[in-house]
């Protein structure tokens, strides 16, 4: 029978997050970054971004070591609120929120994918969602093979996205006016009620580049010595990945100011211009390219173990349950979710998928296994918790009440969309365990 391996290193896994995190993200959300601030106090937007998901990650961390298997916010819900009581509900809405929101992850990277390669081929609305869809066709072939063979690509594709922002990092320095951001950080600034508004609205952009560094969770049936390495993967991809956003930010407003920056559609690849010539933007645009690539490839890895663990369970449709006979692997559940995220790539524009995502997802994922960790922790042994955050409770209740804080930033809409989502996944639920009975139906 097949069965997931752990075959993933430290390594590896913490590749994967980083290559989930930064994608295309950065690059696309640093002007809307600027523009929503209006002033060189932007940097706290990705400050604010970096503090939240270390908070959030100490959550990911105890409840990733604590139930290392395949599916990462399916288990940890479902163990929170109990296996044959309410978490059969949570974990299933989890995976129904999933069923959308994972693809919309998967096409907002394909989507800056083109967009970015516009800068390189002029393209039209069609030849645009022409490269976006083919994008995720390439990704879902990429990684119709075994885990181990793609623990070696992500290391490779990981090479490109450190090497990319390496070059527009040392550009910066080397430009001579690399500490002038900082020195004008407070420029201007007024901490009121529209500095507060900006910071909400510009870190619904900043998070979602953070976004990825529990992906190892995901995966967590394939990670060697998952104790210990799901919480070190996790800490090091954010504390990593903040360090390169901070520099790659200040290194492009030290050369190109950031009132031009806000309206540029090619950021970086004008940065580099600016510095080296078009040759080099070209260049650096391929690499950005690279970086955008990886992050689908990524996210899609990931998200594909969410509906097969449902699955295995017998909580969601039993096909998804289907490995590979030799490579190993969830093929059904990963041609399912690049079928829709090629749909989406056809339908959706950029920035309101980058919204949709956090909206989506807040409720369930974020907040609900947050809340779900105090429940645990008060109801099991401290011995089954191998990582445990310092001050707890207060990280966890600082995550939630910043998590609600990026919710209501992303605008009644998209809040009263995610409702609607959550809600209608409620009553399939309801149908469902009144016809297995199954809680609240319980004989």
């Amino acid at each position: 029978m097949a069965v997931l391996e752990r075959r993933l290193s430290l390594w590896q896994g913490t590749a994967i997050n980083m290559i989930d995190m930064v994608g295309i993200g950065p690059f696309i959300t640093l002007p809307m970054v600027i523009g929503m601030m209006n002033g060189p106090y932007f940097l706290y937007a990705w400050i604010a971004g970096a503090f939240l998901s270390i908070v959030d990650g100490m959550v990911w961390s105890e409840l990733g070591a604590a139930f290392p298997r395949a599916g990462g916010s399916y288990n940890f819900l479902k163990e929170a609120y109990g296996k044959n009581r309410a978490g059969k509900m949570m974990s299933f809405l989890f995976v129904w929120q999933t069923m959308i929101q994972a693809p919309l992850v998967i096409a907002s990277a394909a989507i800056g994918f083109a967009k970015y390669f516009s800068f390189i081929v002029p393209l039209t609305d069609v030849t645009e969602k022409i490269i976006s869809g083919g994008i995720v066709i390439l990704i879902v072939i990429l990684l119709y093979r075994k885990i181990d063979a793609i623990g070696k690509i992500s290391i490779f594709l990981w090479s490109g996205v450190i090497v990319t922002m390496i070059w527009i990092i040392g550009g910066g320095i080397l430009h001579g006016n690399f500490l002038m951001p900082v020195k004008n950080i407070n420029s201007g600034l007024s901490i009121d009620y529209a500095f507060v508004t900006a910071i909400g609205f510009a870190s619904v952009k900043s998070v979602y580049s953070y976004l990825g560094y529990y992906n190892v969770c995901h995966l967590g049936s394939e990670i060697k010595n998952p104790s210990k390495n799901i919480p070190r993967s996790i800490f090091i991809s954010i504390i990593g990945i903040a360090i390169l956003y901070l520099l790659m930010n200040i290194s492009v407003v030290s050369v190109i100011p950031w009132q031009h920056a806000k309206d540029s559609e090619f950021v970086i690849s004008e940065f580099m211009e600016v510095l080296m010539g078009h040759a080099a933007a070209t260049i650096v645009t391929c690499l950005i390219l690279w970086v955008a690539f990886a992050s689908v490839f990524s996210a899609t890895l990931g998200y594909s173990r969410i509906p097969y663990a449902a699955a295995e369970d017998g909580e969601f449709f039993k096909i998804f349950a289907k490995l590979h006979p030799t490579k190993n692997f969830p093929y059904i559940s990963l041609l399912f979710l690049g079928s829709v995220a090629f749909i989406f790539s056809l339908l959706f524009k950029l920035s309101d998928a980058i919204s949709a995502i956090l909206a989506m997802r807040i409720m369930i994922q974020f907040i609900g296994q947050a809340i779900g960790l105090i429940i645990l922790r008060n109801s099991r042994r401290p011995v089954e918790f191998p990582y445990k955050m310092p001050l707890f409770p207060l990280p966890v209740i600082l995550a939630i009440a910043m998590w609600l804080f990026i919710l209501i930033s992303t605008g009644s809409k998209l809040m009263t969309s995610g409702l609607v989502v959550i809600s209608l996944g409620a009553i399939v639920y309801f149908i469902k365990a009144k016809i297995q009975k199954e809680w609240p139906f319980l004989n």
